[in-house]
């Protein structure tokens, strides 16, 4: 079936927006968005530069200390709001994401109702956040602490989900009291600008949320810039170091949430079917674009067959195309680029004697305009391998055999990153020993429930070092000051 042409009229934009000023020169200039599914472009797009990127944050600035006096109340009702208006537009958000990146419609449907959850959430910690009193000695005095917001705050968002990575970024540090001036990735520029504007229908200061669409220039000028007093990136590890090697410049504190390489431990004693299931979701979900997505599979040498053969019949069978269609589970990879370079990564798996034993191909068909790349399964990969090794972000799954617990924990703790672990197992205390011992920000034990918000979500080693989610994810949006008073 040939893919339909995306509803392009949902995608105007002729102009950025800084404030309520509209600007249609800038100098990051303009880009045409490609509609994933059909390689085709749908529109051009001003993107921000660094004069752009200058004024939002000057913007940000003159306008935060109208939200940073907001008394607790007005700011836990506003955030209401905002959610209540997400849900509102859900049909014409969640059309816009799917367009936006080729995500399948029935995914984008339910990004609405998750990033209002995310917003709720941080609306009832704007009236609970103080501080504490603390103890003195040896003189008698009154010494307390104030929880207080950095100012403004640089928010830069990957391309694969906008929706849900603006809530994420805007529900802590709103309630926090900050200013947010957020950079969206040039590929995925329609959602964030529509968010902002909510965000000021539902009592947000203009000027208090701002966004930037732009490439790589724009986020070194954001980084590094004087005025902004923290900065929040969620992205690949490679740019995660460019953004601090910025930031070091002017000494500003930066949050990073960074790639992985998350693996699912299957024991004997699973649930094997299930796991399959949920394994598989490594790379269809998002199309293997997830930075939490469990793409290496370790199986006990006992269920390793009627895992592999359950994982890869299921894949075969993974309802795999248009995202406009209602019975569509797996779409297209975010650009032309992104194809090419899983391609690439799934050949040289080839030629270094990994076992193929599903997908590998770019699809063909009425697909063929499209970015492609079929669910694709690896057996026979060499813990040292470039595909066990690197986050591959597209969907290709790489299965290893495990023999004990200890061998297991090593090859799940054998790469460079460290965001999230799957453990499959019915054994209480092997779930407690294993999670103890794997290096993972997060460890989801039979199942997979998704970012809860309240929960931290953040990695560890070079999957980075901020969190996002629960009171952990409020904290990177303050900064605690010392007030001391003689008695």
């Amino acid at each position: 079936m040939a893919v339909a042409e995306p509803a392009t009229h949902l995608l105007n934009q002729p102009a950025l927006w800084i404030g309520a000023e509209a600007l249609t020169e800038t100098s990051g200039g303009r880009i045409e968005h490609v509609y994933a599914a059909t390689g085709r472009p749908t529109t051009e797009v001003v993107l921000a530069g660094p004069a752009e990127v200058d004024s939002a944050v000057r913007l940000a600035r003159a306008s935060w200390p109208a939200w940073r006096d907001r008394t607790a109340d007005s700011r836990r009702d506003t955030l209401l709001r905002l959610a209540d208006l997400i849900v509102a537009h859900s049909v014409e958000l969640s059309q816009v994401q799917s367009i936006e990146i080729g995500l399948p419609v029935q995914l984008a449907r339910q990004m609405p109702a998750m990033a209002a959850d995310h917003l709720r959430y941080y609306a009832g910690w704007c009236d609970k956040i103080g501080g504490d009193v603390v103890p003195t000695w040896p003189v008698r005095s009154l010494d307390y602490t104030l929880d207080e917001p950095y100012g403004v705050v640089a928010g830069i968002i990957p391309w694969n989900g906008t929706l849900m990575s603006m809530a994420q970024l805007l529900g802590p540090a709103l309630a926090a009291g900050n200013a947010v001036v957020v950079k969206p990735s040039e590929l995925a520029p329609f959602v964030a600008p529509r968010i902002a504007r909510l965000a000021v229908q539902a009592g947000v200061p203009e000027g208090v949320v701002v966004v930037v669409p732009g490439g790589a220039e724009a986020g070194r000028a954001l980084v590094r810039h004087p005025e902004v007093d923290k900065v929040h990136f969620t992205g690949s590890a490679a740019t995660g170091r460019a953004v601090l090697a910025e930031a070091a410049q002017t000494l500003t504190p930066v949050a990073l949430e960074l790639g992985g390489k998350s693996a699912h431990l299957v024991f004997a004693d699973a649930d094997v079917r299930f796991a399959a299931r949920i394994a598989m979701s490594g790379a269809v979900a998002l199309s293997g674009q997830g930075c939490a997505n469990g793409t290496r599979l370790l199986v006990h040498d006992s269920v390793h067959e009627q895992v592999v053969e359950t994982v890869t019949a299921r894949l075969r069978r993974v309802p795999f195309g248009d995202p406009a269609a209602e019975r569509t589970v797996m779409g297209p990879v975010v650009s032309e680029e992104s194809c090419n370079r899983i391609l690439r990564v799934i050949e040289q798996a080839r030629s270094e004697g990994a076992r193929l034993l599903c997908g590998g191909s770019r699809a063909g068909g009425d697909l063929a305009d499209g970015y492609f790349v079929e669910p694709t399964v690896f057996a026979d990969v060499a813990p040292d391998a470039e595909l066990a090794q690197e986050e591959v972000f597209g969907p290709v799954l790489t299965v290893q055999t495990f023999g004990t617990e200890e061998e297991a924990i090593a090859l799940a703790n054998g790469t460079r990153y460290g965001l999230g672990a799957y453990l499959h197992t019915n054994d209480l205390r092997r779930t407690h020993r294993v999670t103890r011992a794997l290096a993972a920000g997060s460890v989801w034990v039979n199942g997979a429930p998704g970012l809860l918000p309240s929960a931290p979500f953040g990695g560890v080693k070079q999957s980075g070092s901020g969190r996002i989610g629960g009171a952990a994810g409020l904290r990177e949006f303050l900064r605690p000051k010392n007030v001391w008073i003689p008695a």
